[in-house]
């Protein structure tokens, strides 16, 4: 059963004082590992700082068309705080190819491909990474961090997952139609068309997506920047075909016992004002999970938590910080 996660009245971490948010740090290396047949995902990695072991090992899987660059500035967080760090681009997304054929839209058959590249990768990882492991995702990511827990794919010390998708905010669909709606206008054309026009939903117009991520301008300024930088890291809105199996996937993970069946302390970091992922569906996970713990924010925070102004993105970090510090102590 879900305990509420604070700071506990914790010192909060300190802001950076000059990290680059638009350039690669120096103690982090890019690479690419291949999935099980052939395909390029894109991965970077920070070791361990100096000679000495480190605290552990995070593997970060970001949102629906998101870039690792967005988390360049966290994962730099951790990598400080003595974490042997890796993230990376899912299949299909960001540096890691492209499932549509006008390779701009965001697709997948089945949320299973997803979970299977992450179990692999995490089997490789976790063979040649310190102790302990820690799985985070966000918003899509924290969904495939969690389904993975459910099918019992992998089995970190802990899991940290930050608006996860675990719930779709979609109005005047009722949840138990929505799937069987989905599949009947998928099934009218190529599951691999756009869903909508731009944005990052079919709920608001492309000038409205800061409001629904940050109120951090210059965050969110710096996702704009990487994607002019790197142009092959430009993506749009999610197919037909990524809604149904979005929707399957949900299902799957709300099924009776799925849940209660994870064995492993995880997070969960919500915020009442998101607009894109339902809070409501994220505080009942947080509930059947045995070890789960809820750190809720309000309207102080919209979608993209780690990234937020600092008053807020730092009290995120601390509860992490702090979960980490109590469930995966270092072996030091």
């Amino acid at each position: 059963m879900a305990s509420p996660a604070n700071t506990g009245g914790m010192e909060l971490p300190a802001a950076p004082v000059r990290f680059d948010r638009r350039a690669i740090p120096d103690a982090a290396v890019e690479g690419i590992w291949r999935a099980r047949d052939g395909w390029a995902i894109r991965r970077i990695d920070w070791f361990a700082k100096g000679s000495g072991s480190a605290r552990g090992s995070v593997l970060f899987m970001p949102g629906r068309g998101d870039i690792y660059e967005k988390y360049l500035e966290v994962l730099d967080h951790w990598h400080g705080r003595g974490w042997r760090v890796t993230a990376m681009d899912w299949r299909g997304q960001g540096g890691s190819g492209r499932l549509s054929p006008d390779g701009s839209t965001g697709h997948i058959d089945d949320f299973m491909t997803w979970v299977v590249d992450l179990a692999d990768f995490w089997a490789e990882w976790v063979r040649e990474t310190p102790a302990p492991h820690v799985l985070m995702g966000h918003s899509m990511g924290g969904h495939l961090v969690v389904r993975a827990l459910v099918e019992q794919a992998v089995r970190p010390d802990a899991a940290v997952v930050t608006a996860p998708m675990l719930g779709l905010i979609v109005r005047g669909v009722p949840g138990p139609l929505r799937l069987m709606v989905a599949r009947g206008i998928c099934a009218l054309g190529n599951p691999r068309r756009a869903a909508w026009e731009g944005g990052e939903s079919p709920l608001h117009h492309p000038d409205d997506r800061m409001g629904m991520l940050t109120h951090d301008a210059g965050r969110y300024a710096d996702e704009h920047w990487w994607r002019a930088a790197r142009p092959g890291l430009q993506s749009g809105a999610a197919s037909w075909g990524w809604i149904v199996a979005a929707l399957r996937s949900i299902r799957r993970i709300e099924g009776a016992g799925m849940l209660e069946s994870v064995r492993v302390p995880v997070l969960l970091a919500t915020t009442d004002a998101d607009s894109l992922v339902d809070p409501v569906a994220i505080r009942r996970a947080a509930g059947r999970l045995p070890l789960g713990e809820l750190f809720a924010l309000g309207d102080e925070a919209r979608h993209e938590v780690l990234r937020e102004v600092d008053a807020v993105r730092l009290r995120v970090l601390a509860a992490i910080d702090g979960f980490l510090d109590r469930v995966a102590p270092g072996a030091g």
